[in-house]
């Protein structure tokens, strides 16, 4: 491969490579030496070429090489490959060109910084060509080079400066405490004019941190700051990104067997003035930094403050788990925001653990509604030193002068997953059943490590095909009518399980049922509805529903949650696909159930009357005829006691006479 095949720069950047020439790296004695990058470009000058070193796997290593040697002014990093120079672009502004290989280059050079002390970085500035950070400006400065507007932005103590638009037809350095990661969308960061120059800061320093990645699947940068064997996981190689002494925002391991991490200090934000940067294929992904946040806890006399920041503009709250409605603190726009805690406070429950030690449990939502996976809660910690220390008006919390703190503490409380089932009444799922079978809705937090319980509202139940609907729990969290579905309980005295019984039912035009409902996760319980129903006898009765007040509903979190179930009457009817036309009248009576079954059971009722009708007569004629012969055989013997003197063939012929 032609290591240095190029294209030629355009005329009026060669006047940009000029500025900063002014000062020379070959004599920096009251300054330091450090480098300038700049992704995409090559440096295309072979008689200048001090050596050549494959294998390099690491942009940092590649400048250690050239930091440690005093003939080096410049290198180009490809994945693999560092390339050492005598010269750089500094003196010959033409040979750096804009790289096409199949993986693009990374090109820095040596600068001298005046006034300031350097970080623990490697490379302290990434330099883009031809582009600015736009109306994010918040100081402006003249400068004479490019390092002057460096110096400039290292120099700020009113803010974090971290990128600066150089103007070299004027001299203006404009400072900003925004840079191509750090704001929300890309419009931000555009092509400029010729002789303008945006200079990122590397040295950011944003401390401990706290960081979340979002999954890009099917592409990879094609040239990463390094490459690490003999990583054993994801979570390995995500530490790495975030250990690393540069600003690591993209990371990927897409194939764990082979135990290789990737890193990179750039991410689809700061690639979009390179053509083609990433290799785009099935099954591979990349993991971009979404957020990171820093967060410092101020222990003072009356109160705990949090004190956040973010390496992204922030919108969304910060408040108590305990008490999200009473202390809470809208972010807009932020890099940085801060939540005060006052001990003696109820509207933020702080919890005293011990003599001079509390508590608090805080939650950064970005949301202003819901609660979501990007979600962050803490745990936060003041332990006091009250030694020798009075005591303000008897009250314990309130310490005099100046208060020492001994720590702080924080860990991440996972945001909750929640689910919608259908089971039977032992809480078995199932998909399907038939009218009247016995059911219940339960509600579940997948992970019961959760801090948080769950309340719902707004159950509706909907019909697959026309989109009728009824109303099964209502806006205050309350059943509409218990005979259809009762109030929604905890199972097992258990708040992240909700379970709601109801007998299987089911809309005329179709068999599919499909429920929605919203979910509203709440810290650290959910306080239930207090709900009046109709029950089967008539009567009015006061019951609990886990649902929540109409005035407090505006203020919390909502999910929506969706399931579906199929369910079969149980008429019986049969199904035949013959066709109407070919039923004779015999098989029409039986096939046809859904016309003749009601009237099949009507006339087995009239026949069944019938008999009982006819039986009745029956012993009703059976009495008469012996109430016959027993009023006959009562005048025979009346007969028999008042003449002996009838002979035998009297009777015999009486007797005859009667049957």
């Amino acid at each position: 491969m032609d290591k240095f095949r190029v294209n030629e720069i355009s005329g009026p950047i060669k006047e940009i490579m000029k500025v900063g020439r002014t000062r020379s790296e070959w004599s920096c004695s009251n300054g330091f030496i450090t480098f300038e990058l700049i992704t995409g470009f090559v440096y295309s000058a072979s008689e200048d070429t001090l050596d050549m070193i494959p294998g390099t796997l690491k942009l940092t290593d590649c400048l250690r090489f050239c930091q440690e040697n005093s003939t080096c002014q410049s290198i180009n990093f490809e994945t693999g490959l560092c390339v050492l120079f005598t010269s750089s672009a500094t003196q010959r502004p033409g040979a750096l060109k804009t790289s096409h290989f199949p993986v693009f280059t990374m090109y820095a050079h040596k600068i001298c910084l005046l006034g300031t002390r350097p970080c623990n970085r490697v490379w302290m500035f990434e330099r883009v060509i031809a582009h600015e950070l736009r109306d994010l400006t918040r100081k402006r400065y003249s400068a004479t080079s490019r390092e002057a507007c460096m110096e400039k932005c290292l120099q700020e103590h009113s803010f974090q400066c971290r990128s600066a638009n150089f103007d070299s037809s004027t001299g203006e350095c404009a400072i900003s405490d925004m840079d191509r990661h750090s704001v929300p969308e890309s419009r931000y960061f555009a092509p400029s004019g010729d002789k303008i120059e945006y200079l990122e800061n590397n040295c950011v320093d944003e401390g401990v941190r706290l960081c979340e990645f979002k999954k890009v699947n099917g592409r990879i940068v094609k040239t990463v700051d390094a490459v690490f064997e003999n990583i054993t996981s994801l979570d390995e190689c995500r530490k790495m990104c975030i250990s690393v002494p540069y600003r690591c925002h993209s990371f990927d391991m897409s194939d764990t067997a082979s135990r290789v991490c990737r890193l990179s200090h750039h991410s689809s934000a700061s690639l979009t003035h390179i053509e083609d940067p990433y290799l785009e294929t099935r099954g591979v992904a990349t993991y971009e930094l979404s957020a990171c946040y820093n967060v410092t806890i101020h222990c003072e006399a009356k109160e705990m403050v949090a004190k956040v920041t973010s390496n992204k503009l922030f919108n969304g709250k910060v408040y108590a788990k305990k008490r999200p409605n009473t202390c809470v603190q809208d972010v807009v726009n932020r890099l940085d925001f801060e939540i005060r805690m006052s001990y003696n406070d109820l509207h933020c429950d702080v919890q005293q653990q011990g003599f001079g030690q509390f508590s608090n449990d805080i939650v950064i939502q970005h949301h202003d509604m819901i609660v979501t996976n990007q979600d962050l809660g803490l745990s936060v910690q003041c332990q006091y030193d009250l030694s020798n220390r009075s005591i303000a008006n008897g009250v314990q919390l309130e310490v005099s002068g100046e208060v020492d703190t001994s720590g702080s503490q924080s860990a991440t409380v996972s945001s909750p997953n929640v689910t919608m089932t259908i089971t039977d009444r032992s809480g078995e799922d199932i998909l399907s059943a038939q009218v009247g079978d016995p059911l219940a809705l339960q509600f579940d937090i997948v992970d019961q490590n959760s801090p948080y319980e769950i309340f719902v509202r707004e159950l509706v139940a909907m019909d697959g095909v026309d989109n009728s609907e009824i109303l099964l729990i209502d806006s205050l969290g309350c059943p509409t009518d218990v005979s259809i579905m009762g109030a929604l309980e905890k199972v097992d005295g258990n708040g992240k399980v909700l379970r709601a019984p109801f007998a299987a039912f089911k809309f005329p035009t179709s068999e599919i049922v499909r429920f929605k409902a919203l979910v509203t996760p709440c810290l650290p319980s959910c306080e239930p509805a207090k709900c009046t129903s109709k029950y089967f006898d008539g009567e009015l009765r006061s019951h609990d529903s886990l649902g929540r007040r109409r005035r407090e509903l505006a203020e919390q979190n909502e999910l929506l949650v969706v399931q579906s179930i199929q369910v079969t009457d149980k008429f019986g009817f049969e199904r035949s696909e013959r066709k109407l036309s070919d039923f004779d009248e015999t098989s029409y009576e039986r096939q046809n159930d859904a016309n003749s079954q009601s009237v099949e059971d009507e006339s087995s009722c009239v026949n069944i009357i019938g008999l009982i009708i006819a039986c009745s007569l029956f012993l009703l004629a059976q009495l008469i005829l012996l109430l016959a012969w027993t009023y006959v055989w009562q005048r025979r013997k009346s007969k028999l006691a008042e003449g002996a003197a009838n002979s035998a063939d009297m009777l015999y012929t009486n007797m005859s006479m009667i049957y």
